[in-house]
């Protein structure tokens, strides 16, 4: 293999040295969890990457999702970390940051993929056409998932959303939970875990296209404990109680729900049903796979260079490696893709995931002996960006 300077293999792999003459060496930060740095030589200059080592053999180690509490909500990966008593974390799924391509219409700051906090389903994935960050590598979808099972494995998969509404008529289909953006026709549920933000944006754009306008065909019922308890023509905000799910349509959907009167009884079922294991997930959260079984997937980008978070996974699922690269502007070139999936081979990954970079590329951490985690790469916007979620890494003595 063609080398760069500094020993890194071509398409950055990780050079044994620091920068500010740190090395590569690494520290302890508690039981089963390690922090280092180091230089990324590429033909477009040097990436700098912090990296968590996380080794879930060590039963004293755990992770879970860094989220602020509502599925439509952001906070600082610092300030979720705080909060959770995490060691530390990273920054997790692309989210719907902004709403341009539809004026007056509330951006939701929700995740694009499916989320599993302690084992509690929190949402599903939104439509291809309506997530927000780089085009995605062929094959892949916004219901690809990294995850950890209660079997302590980490692991990539794909997780569906099953779901049904019981009415006295029949069945209606579930297409949503929690989401930013529904599929054309269908129906989707909101929960307690959803939190205040406005329910319009899920009945904007279509399947193929994000900016596309909002629907003009929509309605909202809201069943508390198995009774229709409220009908409106459009989706509305506010909190939503423990025991209440609102059911959002658009189009097709739409036309269903206004069959519901009020008094009726209604069930409504989800699930999130994971494709490749039967373990059950103890946490699980949206981003794309780069890398499987030691291979780079086929398509990925090698020409667009971005500061970015990625995960890696050894191939017994046993060590996580928790990746942001530094945005300060001496190392703001970046990685492609394909450069990424390359780096966490050379750390010693099977798999590989893509997670949202930019801005939103954070990694922090606490000392020993610390109150509170530090941001230890540079975000390149000057601050951390509030972001919907993240992995948490937790370490007891």
């Amino acid at each position: 293999m063609t080398t760069l300077a500094g020993g890194a293999p071509q398409g950055g792999g990780p050079a044994p040295r620091g920068a500010g003459g740190g090395g590569d060496a690494s520290t302890q930060l508690a039981p089963g969890v390690e922090y280092r740095d180091f230089d990324i030589p590429t033909p477009r200059g040097t990436a700098h990457a912090h990296v968590l080592d996380v080794n879930l053999r060590d039963p004293r180690v755990r992770l879970g999702l860094l989220h602020p509490g509502a599925v439509g909500a952001r906070q600082a990966v610092s300030t979720m970390a705080d909060q959770s008593g995490a060691v530390g974390g990273v920054n997790g799924d692309f989210f719907n940051i902004t709403e341009t391509q539809h004026p007056g219409v509330e951006a939701t700051g929700a995740p694009v993929g499916p989320a599993i906090a302690s084992g509690r389903a929190l949402k599903a994935a939104v439509p291809n056409g309506q997530r927000f960050g780089p085009a995605l590598p062929p094959g892949t979808t916004t219901e690809d998932v990294l995850g950890v099972g209660i079997d302590r494995r980490a692991r990539l998969d794909r997780m569906a959303l099953d779901g049904r509404i019981h009415t006295r008529s029949g069945r209606l289909p579930l297409r949503g939970l929690n989401q930013y953006a529904l599929a054309e026709g269908s129906i989707g549920a909101f929960t307690s875990a959803w939190g205040e933000t406005s329910r319009v944006r899920a009945t904007c754009g279509t399947d193929t296209d994000r900016g596309a306008p909002c629907s003009t065909d929509t309605y909202e019922v809201t069943v508390r404990h198995g009774r229709v308890v409220g009908r409106a023509d459009t989706p509305g905000r506010g909190p939503i109680a423990e025991g209440t799910t609102v059911l959002v349509g658009r189009e097709a959907g739409a036309q269903e729900l206004r069959k519901l009167s009020a008094g009726e009884p209604v069930r409504v079922r989800h699930r999130l049903v994971a494709a490749a294991s039967r373990v059950p997930y103890s946490f699980a959260l949206g981003g794309y796979p780069l890398l499987r079984d030691g291979a780079p997937l086929p398509g990925l980008d090698d020409r667009v260079a971005a500061v970015r978070t990625s995960a890696g996974i050894s191939a017994d699922g046993r060590r996580l490696y928790l990746v942001a690269l530094d945005g300060a502007p001496e190392f703001r070139a970046g990685l492609t893709i394909a450069e990424v999936a390359a780096s966490l081979r050379a750390l010693g990954a099977a798999d590989g995931f893509s997670l949202d970079g930019g801005g939103s590329s954070t990694l922090a951490a606490r000392e020993p002996g610390a109150p509170a985690v530090s941001v230890r790469n540079h975000p390149s916007g000057g601050a951390e960006r509030p972001v919907p979620n993240g992995i948490a890494v937790f370490s007891r003595a």
